[in-house]
């Protein structure tokens, strides 16, 4: 790319239509992964694990759920690879069959009455196709729209990705809301099929709208410039491994925080708390929604004052949270619940991921951006996310049922992120096209003033 050749953004025929179709694609596919994890709190652990106790049905159920995350970084492997090299439309496509075909399955699967211990092995299996679906997901949404959307207005448009997702939470709550109407028998006998049977409209829906996405214009100008076939996999892990492990340490607070909020609290409220059983969705509902808009808000937010005084800024309040959150959960009052799960959406869950679909492509040269997004992004997601409820399910029977354990987690993961994300350079407005990754940019010597491109933008001298 030329100095004064207009920037791939600047000529990008709709990032409008990319932006509306990555947020409702997304959420209609973000619905498939998040029925799993509310099922697994309250029915998985009675259908799928009968003959052991409440609390290690909850482990086993919750080992099931951990189990998606550990498939996430295979998938993340796999179709990284050819993102970064047929397209980032074209992952997102595949994917999006791959989730919702597993996902339809579980709606279909013989329970431990009917099959025995064949009941949660194909539960695992469902579940593994689920993760390595997943695996690319997100990250091929967040890449594709930061390469689409115009300069000084990536951080709002990428964050549409999960102002989307956080919109499927939501949709996935009134599902297990309307579901849990049904007399309790009928819930568990196949009122929770309807569920996971739904997918089947949400995958034809969503696949409709992908197909109507149109290509990044970063992706098409670097492939149009490529000598040789890529190996954009290999080259993070030989080039790229100072971002990759800033994805991986800023991810894993934020995560490990975000699905123990989403998953592990609606067990705990029910099982410690003893709140009722219809409650935890209704309140996952509200925040889901209080969510999405976080997810958006920061992410604009980070447009105007930068990636990382934003994200800094989250992170060291979730070091802080979740003393004070566990003492308003342990009241039992539906308000002070209620209040917990929003903040649990707007901070970890969906505001710290706005700001990082932007932050994080910014982070990676052109030549490998999606495999090392979506490595930083699943290694992390299987650290932090992928084993959070397992962890705190586990700490809270290790300590006769304190959660002071599991807050102590949670501020530790919290203040590992805010380390890292200290660490990382600031990308705002970085050019996309530039094949070295953020961190390799190097910084003029002091007293040394750089040189001017005939855009304005400094480019870079040997001091």
């Amino acid at each position: 790319m030329t100095p004064n050749s207009p920037s791939p953004q600047a000529t990008s025929p709709s990032p409008r239509r990319a932006a509306w179709a990555g947020f409702i694609g997304t959420a209609l596919e973000q619905y498939d992964f998040v029925i799993y994890g509310t099922a697994s709190a309250l029915v998985f652990s009675k259908l799928f694990f009968p003959n052991v106790s409440p609390a290690v049905g909850i482990l086993a159920s919750f080992s099931t759920y951990a189990v998606g995350f550990a498939a996430r970084p295979l998938g993340g492997l796999f179709f990284s690879r050819y993102g970064d090299r047929l397209g980032r439309k074209w992952v997102l496509v595949m994917t999006l069959f791959l989730m919702g075909g597993s996902t339809l399955a579980i709606g279909f699967l013989p329970t431990y009455g009917h099959v025995g211990i064949l009941a949660p092995v194909l539960l695992l299996l469902c579940r593994m196709a689920q993760g390595l679906g997943a695996g690319a997901e997100q990250s091929g949404g967040a890449t594709l729209l930061t390469e689409t959307a115009r300069q000084g207005r990536r951080g709002r448009t990428a964050s549409l990705v999960m102002s989307g997702a956080a919109l499927g939470t939501a949709l996935g709550a009134v599902a297990w809301i309307l579901v849990q109407l049904l007399p309790h028998d009928a819930l568990m006998s196949w009122g929770w099929r309807l569920v996971f049977g739904s997918s089947l409209l949400v995958t034809v829906t969503a696949l409709i709208l992908r197909r109507k996405l149109q290509e990044s214009p970063v992706f098409e100008e670097v492939k149009e410039e490529r000598e040789h076939p890529p190996a954009p996999v290999k080259e993070v892990f030989t080039r790229g491994r100072k971002p990759l492990l800033l994805v991986i340490l800023m991810n894993l607070g934020s995560n490990a925080q975000s699905y123990t909020f989403q998953v592990f609290m609606a067990s705990y409220l029910i099982s410690t708390v003893g709140v009722a059983e219809d409650f935890p969705p209704k309140a996952l509902l509200l925040g889901a929604l209080c969510g999405s808009a976080a997810a958006f808000g920061f992410g604009a937010l980070s447009d105007r004052l930068g990636r990382k005084p934003v994200y800094a800024a989250i992170m060291v309040t979730l070091v802080v949270l979740p003393v004070p959150a566990f003492l308003a959960l342990n009241t039992g009052s539906a308000a002070a619940v209620t209040v917990v799960i929003c903040l649990g959406f707007i901070l970890p869950a969906y505001g710290a991921v706005g700001v990082q679909t932007s932050w994080f492509p910014e982070l990676f040269g052109s030549r490998y951006r999606y495999a090392g997004v979506t490595m930083g992004r699943e290694i992390s997601a299987v650290l932090g996310g992928g084993i959070a409820p397992l962890v705190a399910a586990g700490l809270q029977t290790a300590f006769g049922g304190s959660w002071v354990p599991i807050a102590v987690y949670m501020m530790l993961v919290g203040a590992l992120s805010t380390w890292a994300a200290l660490k990382a350079p600031e990308t705002r407005d970085r050019d996309l096209t530039d094949p070295r990754d953020a961190t390799d940019t190097p910084r003029p010597a002091a007293g040394h003033i750089p040189a001017q491109s005939v855009t304005g933008a400094e480019t870079p001298t040997k001091a």
